[in-house]
C-alpha cells in the first residue's frame, strides 16, 4: 500500500527505495563507474526546452502511433531489464500484463525470471520484443529467437553494447549474481530461459550430442555486424539493434539490414561518460533518414514532456527501464499500470499544451536546445 498518493514517476522511485531488498535496490538503481552517463541520460532532457504552438484545436487528441506496424496507445514502451522477481513476486508476468493493458510494447530480457512461454500465456495479445545478446555459441541466440517466434513475439531486440560488462562499483558491496547462485532464498531470481537451455545442454552432453554448448561460454566479446546479418537471415520477425549512439554505427546498422535502432546507453551501466541517448538521437535519426528504419530511444525518460522531446528529435517512441521496475515494486501489475497511466496523462497534457492534436504533429520545431536560450539576452 502506498504511503501517499503517487502523482509522478519520481514518487514510484521513492516508494520503491523504501520497500525493496537493499541488494535489489542497489542493482536496479546503479550505473557504471562514476555514473556520469546515468545522471546525464536524464539531465539531457532538461537541456531542451519546448516551443509551444498556441491557438490550435487540441480538443480531440490522438496519442496513438505504430511500432513496426503495430498500433500502440501512446509512443512509449518498456525496455528490457533483468530480475523482475526481485521487485515483485509476479516478476515479468506483472510487467507483461500491465504493458498489455496499457497497449504498449514490453521488451523481455534474456535475464528474465519467467519463461518466454509463460509470458505469452499470461498476457495474450500483448505486444512484446525478445531481448538477446550475441553469444559465442550462436545456437543459444538462435534458440531464444525460435522460442520467441513461436510465442508470438513481434521483434528480436539485440543488445550490442556489451562486449564486456561495464564496471559497476556499487555492485561490489552486493554481488547479486553470486547470491542468486549460492543462496536458496534468491533462487527465484535465476535466469530461467537460460537455465532451460542449460538443462537441454546437459541432456545433449549425456547423449553425446556434438551440438551441445556450455553456458559459461556466453556473451561474445568479438561480435561483428556479420552476426546481425546472420540473425536477419534466419529470423522471421524484425531485428532491432539496441545500444547505438552514433551516426556512424547507425549507418553500419543500415548496411546490416536491421529493421529498427534503439538509441541507448544501457541505462548508464556500460561505458561511463558516453554520450546521453537523447543527445545522440538527432545524429542517429539523420543517418537513417532515407531508410524505413524506425528509431527508438531509452534512458532518462521520466515525464510526458520527455517523450515529447524524444519524438521532436526524431524518435518513433521512448522506452522506460528503471521506472517499470519501480512500478512493479509498488504493487505489481497494478503499480505499473498506475505508472503508465500517469505517464500517458502527462504526455496527453504536454501534447495539448504544445499545440499538437496528433503524434504526427510533433516535430523538430517544438524543441530548442537550452544553450541557445542561455546565450540569448531575452
Amino acid at each position: 500500500m502506498a504511503s501517499k498518493k503517487r502523482i509522478c514517476l519520481d514518487d514510484f522511485e521513492e516508494e520503491a527505495k523504501g520497500c525493496l531488498d537493499p541488494m535489489m535496490w542497489n542493482y536496479y538503481r546503479g550505473g557504471a563507474d562514476e555514473e556520469v552517463t546515468l545522471r546525464d541520460s536524464h539531465a539531457a532532457y532538461l537541456r531542451y526546452r519546448l516551443r509551444p504552438k498556441v491557438l490550435r484545436d487540441v480538443s480531440k487528441r490522438d496519442l496513438s502511433t505504430t511500432i513496426l506496424g503495430h498500433r500502440v496507445s501512446f509512443p512509449c514502451g518498456i525496455s528490457p531489464t533483468a530480475f523482475h522477481k526481485g521487485a515483485h513476486p509476479d516478476g515479468e508476468i506483472a510487467t507483461a500484463r500491465a504493458a498489455a493493458a496499457a497497449g504498449v510494447f514490453m521488451s523481455l530480457s534474456c535475464g528474465a525470471n519467467v519463461t518466454i512461454e509463460d509470458i505469452a500465456d499470461s498476457a495474450p495479445g500483448g505486444l512484446r520484443m525478445m531481448q538477446t545478446y550475441i553469444y559465442k555459441n550462436p545456437k543459444i541466440t538462435e534458440l531464444l529467437l525460435r522460442r520467441a517466434e513461436k510465442a508470438g513475439f513481434k521483434a528480436l531486440l539485440v543488445t550490442v553494447d556489451v562486449a564486456v560488462y561495464g564496471y559497476r562499483r556499487n555492485e561490489k558491496e552486493f554481488d547479486l549474481y553470486e547470491t542468486v547462485r549460492t543462496n536458496p532464498a534468491y533462487h527465484q531470481l535465476k535466469w530461467v530461459n537460460m537455465e532451460m537451455m542449460k538443462e537441454e545442454a546437459d541432456q545433449a552432453r549425456a547423449a553425446g550430442d556434438p551440438l551441445l554448448w556450455d553456458l559459461a561460454d556466453t556473451i561474445d566479446d568479438a561480435p561483428t555486424w556479420d552476426d546481425i546479418r546472420w540473425l536477419k537471415k534466419i529470423s522471421s520477425i524484425p531485428v532491432i539493434v539496441k545500444g547505438i549512439l552514433t551516426g556512424e554505427m547507425a549507418r553500419e546498422a543500415v548496411g546490416a539490414g536491421v529493421d529498427g535502432i534503439m538509441v541507448s546507453a544501457h541505462g548508464g551501466r556500460q561505458l561511463d561518460t558516453s554520450i546521453a541517448p537523447l543527445d545522440a538521437l538527432p545524429e542517429v535519426v539523420e543517418a537513417v533518414r532515407d531508410t524505413n528504419i524506425e528509431v527508438y530511444v531509452d534512458g532518462g525518460v521520466r515525464t510526458g514532456t520527455d517523450i515529447i522531446k524524444a519524438l521532436a528529435l526524431g524518435a518513433r517512441a521512448a522506452f522506460i527501464g528503471r521506472p517499470a521496475i519501480y512500478g512493479i515494486a509498488c504493487g505489481g501489475e497494478e503499480g505499473l499500470t498506475d505508472l503508465l497511466d500517469i505517464l500517458k496523462d502527462e504526455f496527453s497534457r504536454a501534447m495539448a499544451l504544445s499545440g499538437c492534436a496528433r503524434v504526427e504533429d510533433i516535430d523538430r520545431s517544438l524543441v530548442n536546445h537550452r544553450c541557445s536560450c542561455c546565450d540569448s539576452k531575452l
